[in-house]
Order: C-alpha cells, then sequence, then structure tokens
C-alpha cells in the first residue's frame, strides 16, 4: 500500500483496503450494513463451526443481527462477556476457551470478535492459543477499535503490573468496520477513539492532521461524510505500517505515540477509569511537550497539538495524584524497553515521529513533576 498526503478520498458506501502480509493478507471492509450482510463474512470463516464473543454492552444491539445474517448450516454459538477494560483478564480468556471446549469446537473453528478493543484483544490471543492457532474475525464496533486494535494482529490481555504484557501476534481473517455501528457510541468513547485518530496525522501524514482540525465538530457529531474517510485514512495508515513491520520490530513501534506514557496512567488509576483513548490523547501532549524541550517541535507546534485534543474532549492534565515517581517506575515496564533503555515516541515535527532512547533524565523529570494535574 502506497503512502499517500492527500487529504481522505470522497467514499462510496463501501470502500475496502488490504493488509499486505502475503499468505496471510486480509481485507478491511469499511461502510453501513456490514454486520447482518453474510456476503462480507462467509468468504473468511474457516469451517462451519462459529463461537461469537461479545459483551454485555454490545449484546444487545448487534448480537442477533450478526446470528440472522449467518446461514442455518453453520452451528454457532455466542459467548455473553462482562463489560470494561478490567475484564481484559487471563480469566476471561479461559471463559472463552471453556466455551470453545464444552461446544467441541475443532481446529477448523472461527471466533468472531464482536465489540471493542478489550473484545478485539481477548478473542484474537483465544484464538491464537486454542489448539494452537485457529481462525478469527474483528468486527469492531467502537471507532478506536475500528481505527486501531482491530487492526495489526496484536492480541492479549492485561497484567496488574502492565498493559498488553501478556499477548501473541495472530492476524485475523478479516476485518469488518460497520460505519452504523457508532451510532451507538457515548460520546466519551467517540472521543477516546478520536484520539487513536488524531495520533496518525501526528506520527505520518501531516496533511490529514490539518484535515482533521478543520473536521472535528463534524467528527464529534458523527457526520458520516467526515467519519467515514477519517476511518480509511487512520486503517490505510496502519495497514501500511504493519505491512512494513507486522511485529514491531521498528517501524511499528511509532504507532505507540503517547502510549508510554498512557499505559502508565492507567496501569495507576486502576484499568477502566480512564479509557484508553483518554490515557493516550494526555501522553501524546506530553509527547510533544517533550519534543519541545528536546528542540523538534516549536511553542506553535504543541499548541497545535493541544487544540485538536481539546477540540476532540481529551484530557490535557495527567490525574491528580500520580507523581514523577509513580509515571517512572511505571513506564519502565514498557514493552518498547530494551536493556533497561526507556525508549518513546517523540516528535522530530507535526507527520514525522521518531524512537528515542536518549531522552536526559532530568528533562524527562521534569516534565513529569510539572505536567498540569487535573
Amino acid at each position: 500500500m502506497t503512502p499517500s498526503h492527500d487529504v481522505p478520498p470522497s467514499h462510496d458506501a463501501l470502500s475496502t483496503l488490504r493488509v499486505a502480509l502475503g499468505e496471510r493478507s486480509y481485507p478491511i471492509h469499511i461502510g453501513p450494513g456490514l454486520l447482518g450482510d453474510p456476503q462480507w463474512l462467509m468468504p473468511h470463516l474457516a469451517g462451519r463451526q462459529v463461537m461469537v464473543v461479545t459483551n454485555e454492552t454490545v449484546a444487545p444491539l448487534y448480537l442477533d443481527a450478526l446470528k440472522r445474517g449467518l446461514p442455518d448450516e453453520l452451528e454457532v454459538h455466542a459467548l455473553v462477556l462482562p463489560d470494561g477494560e478490567a475484564t481484559k483478564t487471563l480469566a476471561s480468556v479461559e471463559r472463552i476457551w471453556d466455551a470453545l471446549l464444552a461446544a467441541g469446537f475443532n481446529r477448523r473453528c472461527t471466533l468472531i470478535a464482536l465489540g471493542g478493543g478489550v473484545i478485539g484483544d481477548m478473542v484474537g490471543y483465544a484464538a491464537a492459543s486454542y489448539q494452537r492457532g485457529v481462525a478469527f474475525i474483528q468486527i469492531p464496533t467502537t471507532l478506536l477499535a475500528q481505527v486501531d486494535s482491530s487492526v495489526g494482529g496484536k492480541t492479549g490481555v492485561n497484567h496488574p503490573r502492565g498493559k498488553n504484557m501478556i499477548g501473541a501476534f495472530w492476524q485475523p481473517r478479516a476485518v469488518l468496520i460497520d460505519t452504523d455501528t457508532l451510532a451507538s457510541l457515548p460520546p466519551r468513547e467517540l472521543s477516546a477513539g478520536l484520539a487513536e485518530v488524531i495520533k496518525y496525522g501526528l506520527i505520518r501524514d501531516d496533511a490529514f492532521l490539518s484535515w482533521l482540525e478543520a473536521r472535528m465538530p463534524a467528527l464529534r457529531r458523527l457526520e458520516v461524510d467526515a467519519l467515514t474517510p477519517a476511518i480509511e485514512r487512520s486503517c490505510s495508515l496502519k495497514a501500511e505500517i504493519v505491512a512494513e513491520d507486522e511485529t514491531e520490530q521498528g517501524v511499528r513501534a511509532l504507532l505507540n505515540l503517547g502510549h508510554t506514557f498512557g499505559h502508565a496512567i492507567e496501569a495507576h488509576q486502576g484499568y477502566g477509569h480512564w479509557l484508553h483513548g483518554e490515557a493516550v490523547g494526555a501522553g501524546m501532549l506530553m509527547a510533544a511537550e517533550l519534543s519541545h524541550r528536546l528542540g523538534w517541535l516549536e511553542e506553535d507546534d504543541v499548541t497545535r497539538v493541544r487544540a485538536i485534543l481539546e477540540a476532540a474532549s481529551l484530557p490535557l492534565a495527567a490525574p491528580a495524584g500520580m507523581g514523577e515517581a509513580d509515571f517512572l517506575s511505571l513506564m519502565r515496564l514498557d514493552k518498547k524497553n530494551l536493556d533497561e533503555r526507556l525508549r518513546l515516541i517523540l516528535l522530530r515535527r507535526l507527520g514525522d515521529a521518531c524512537i528515542h532512547d536518549e531522552t536526559p533524565p532530568e528533562m524527562l523529570g521534569e516534565l513529569l513533576e510539572n505536567f498540569p494535574r487535573q
């Protein structure tokens, strides 16, 4: 997929992107009404056994519609889990394994993740490990999952000492993004998803960032002429990066802009107290501030970052009661760190991110100590 610095194109009712991973390549279908239309799902099933895993929030909204669209000859089971980031644990994955075993599912079964990023990550990890790997399909129902976690094959669960510390790379067979599901998204969840959309402009596409600045009110109103191309461009950029570096040995780490700070906030506050996108939003502002201190960003650049995050209704301050030592102790657990060196994703300029492991400790400490608190 060739990178483009143009603004997102006008869209038809349906668009299809492709994650180019050789024999494991797969499509990302984006459009309205996909969830209940079997033509987008059937080509990607491994066999007749299907397990739909969702949560208590999403099930009443979309589970019946998905099941009605599946042919009668399939053996379809459903597992409904509790909702929330706090449920993203091995215990929840064990419930998925238990359901598969109780139903006698074999290696030609397919798991379908119907929900947000928590469901997608757990179902993907269950699929990666059940009988040493079975097929799964992502049907993300939140903006954050649609533009980020459903694409790229990162799966796993949280540990009390760190977010996503247990998991595997396991690619889905397809990603179906039904834009109609966003109509049920609470405003806070929408803002959390917009954090990841903004991230793509900051790390790789300054023209997209400008496009987002102009359309943020329309995005918050869920206007389709803004939302659909924003999803398309975000997924296109994610697909490009994943195709370059599937297992995060290099450039894929750039997708973690703001995440080292953000994951520390989530772990400190307790998973679910801050939404992932909210923590990432504050973390991206911290990364921009640090990039300015290093002499890479101008003050006006930091002001732009702060303004677009504010326009998306994202936090501009860290949690009260979370001190410098709290941040540092949790940031040292980040998966990007190598040989005890703290590796941060920073911005050489807007639209150009880098991996940096030479931040002077006193500079980082001063940022963490003086960054605003709620």
